[in-house]
């Protein structure tokens, strides 16, 4: 029998053959070999790797400081939302992603636009990813996921039908914030106001993301929120 070979990305980190189909790597990503660290995607035939830690101040805060404020307005009452390692697919597309932040809305379940895949424990109310389109999916680009944020994934989230896409990038003396919105199947930059403010159709509200100078000279960041 032929021996089945891996690529070896990183001396821990081994991609089985079989992961560089769109079903092989969503059996890979079921199976107890998955790494539990670092973010690895299925990005239309093309298996991507990213290894590299996370920056505090340009990053892991700003996706806390959105994970917080969207929890307050949807958790609950309007559905479920979900920071790190939910990931999310769609077959059409052949997509296998985690997103920074993705918010589900309860209409969106029960009408079957987005679906949670049980676990391959078979255990009850377990679930290992969501199929379909969530409502909102938010990336925060880093340097090394620049050209995937920015170029590679936002098409292929318009083609999964998603209904809105919020892209942030905080790594400038300005940080850049944008809602878009999917509109016959394209999306749709929201245009902000004189003041900033920033319009979600799915949320159906305004927001805007500021940053201040803490004691320390690092960054803090806040969602704010209104009625648009």
């Amino acid at each position: 029998m032929a021996r089945r070979h891996a690529i070896i990305y990183e001396e821990n980190l081994r991609i089985p053959e079989e992961a560089l189909s769109f079903q092989g790597f969503q059996g890979w990503a079921e199976s107890e070999k998955f790494p539990e660290t670092g973010r690895i995607d299925y990005v239309a035939g093309d298996v991507e790797v990213d290894m590299s830690p996370e920056d505090l101040h340009t990053h892991g805060i700003v996706k806390g400081a959105i994970y917080a404020a969207l929890h307050s307005l949807v958790a609950g009452r309007l559905g479920e939302i979900f920071v790190d390692k939910a990931r999310v697919t769609s077959r059409f597309v052949e997509l296998s992603v985690e997103p920074d932040v993705v918010v589900v809305f309860w209409e969106s379940l029960k009408s079957g636009q987005v679906r949670y895949v049980p676990a391959a424990s078979h255990k009850p109310d377990r679930f290992s990813e969501m199929e379909g389109s969530p409502d909102v999916v938010v990336e925060v680009v880093s340097d090394s996921s620049e050209a995937k944020d920015l170029k590679r994934l936002p098409p292929l989230y318009e083609q999964a039908g998603i209904p809105e896409l919020w892209l942030v990038d905080a790594r400038q003396s300005n940080v850049r914030f944008k809602i878009q919105s999917l509109q016959g199947g394209r999306y749709v930059p929201m245009e902000p106001d004189a003041e900033g403010w920033i319009a979600s159709p799915r949320l159906g509200l305004s927001f805007r993301l500021v940053r201040s100078h803490t004691p320390i000279a690092t960054w803090h960041y806040l969602l704010e929120h209104k009625k648009s």
